[in-house]
């Protein structure tokens, strides 16, 4: 409590990417963690601005219970245009806090963060909600830093990967994502241009996007045991949203913001459409047949970056890569 570190994003990449699994099973056992209550994790805060309405930073409070509890805020904005200046979407930073006083006691650069936590999510839904060991044909929608980790994480865990199709509203930014999948991970990859012929023929699907309302919609094809990981949360009609399985992170959290999931609970007025969490698949409380496809919409809980960046954090200090701020505090007696 008495010293504040800093880790950079430097460090976060160097410790997500020396032990994906790891941060795979933090995220699992955290959403165990959450389904039992042994987490606090408040609505999410959003800031908005008249003249840029695209733009928004949003606050994420969190605390973890358990035998280490830590407590801490996720700050994270998103900036769609910065794309066009050829600036990463998303920036963020990470507070962590003393449970027992409230003190700070680390911040640490955070996109790389969001960027993971939502990866091993995604990684953990495929392994969970499509266990097949089939190869299969992925389309990632979306070629920026979101779909790159995705990507990272299911090559770690030995996805059986087909054929990589990439879909982005600027064709290079697909073509450049289809070379990095090829060189890393030595899948067979290629970007595409036509969206409904690619969606008719993946068996997973994965929206990362900054479409700020639904294009998916019933002129187009989906297949019956198709797996959509709705990681952008706005892409999808509600037409379609209702004639699919439906597994969110939390319910509470995903049905807001006009989320895919919100749109079709203010669209049908009911949630008859979700089957339930992904804790509940883990738990094997619900079960889920290969009638239709399925849609796992992860809202994003602060409780995971909350996880994975206090491992981080506890991997700096052990390794000597944390920097410490002498003085942060002025002082530290109350007289």
């Amino acid at each position: 409590m008495s010293t504040f570190h800093v880790i950079d994003g430097t460090v976060a990449q160097d410790v997500i990417t020396s032990a994906p699994s790891e941060i795979l099973e933090i995220v699992r056992d955290t959403y165990l963690q959450h389904s039992r209550g042994a987490t606090v994790n408040p609505d999410s805060y959003f800031l908005r601005f008249p003249d840029n309405p695209g733009a928004r930073i949003i606050a994420l409070p969190a605390h973890l219970g358990g035998e280490a509890p830590v407590s801490g805020l996720k700050w994270i904005a998103s900036y769609p245009e910065n794309v066009r200046q050829n600036l990463p979407r998303a920036s963020a930073a990470l507070l962590l806090n003393d449970a027992e006083t409230g003190y700070p006691f680390a911040c640490l650069e955070a996109s790389l963060i969001s960027a993971a936590r939502t990866a091993a999510s995604a990684a953990l839904a495929v392994e969970t909600l499509a266990p097949d060991e089939a190869p299969r044909t992925v389309l990632f929608v979306g070629a920026g830093i979101i779909g790159r980790t995705v990507s990272d994480f299911l090559a770690a865990r030995g996805l059986n990967v087909r054929e990589c199709l990439v879909h982005d509203h600027v064709d290079a930014y697909a073509e450049k994502f289809a070379a990095y999948t090829a060189d890393n991970h030595g899948w067979q990859a290629r970007a595409v241009s036509e969206i409904d012929a690619a969606l008719a023929t993946a068996d997973l699907v994965v929206l990362a996007t900054t479409a700020p309302e639904p294009w998916l919609a019933d002129g187009q094809t989906l297949m019956p045991d198709q797996l959509i990981l709705n990681l952008s949360l706005r892409d999808i009609h509600p037409t379609v949203m209702v004639k699919c399985h439906n597994i969110l992170d939390d319910i509470d959290h995903c049905l807001k913001a006009r989320t895919s999931p919100h749109l079709t609970e203010t669209e049908y007025g009911t949630r008859d459409f979700i089957d339930g969490t992904l804790a509940d698949v883990l738990r094997g409380t619900v079960a889920l047949d290969r009638d239709r496809p399925t849609v796992f919409s992860p809202f994003g809980l602060g409780v995971l970056d909350l996880a994975v960046g206090c491992h981080i954090y506890r991997t700096a200090l052990d390794t000597g890569r944390a920097t410490e701020i002498p003085h942060f505090f002025p002082e530290l007696t109350r007289w």
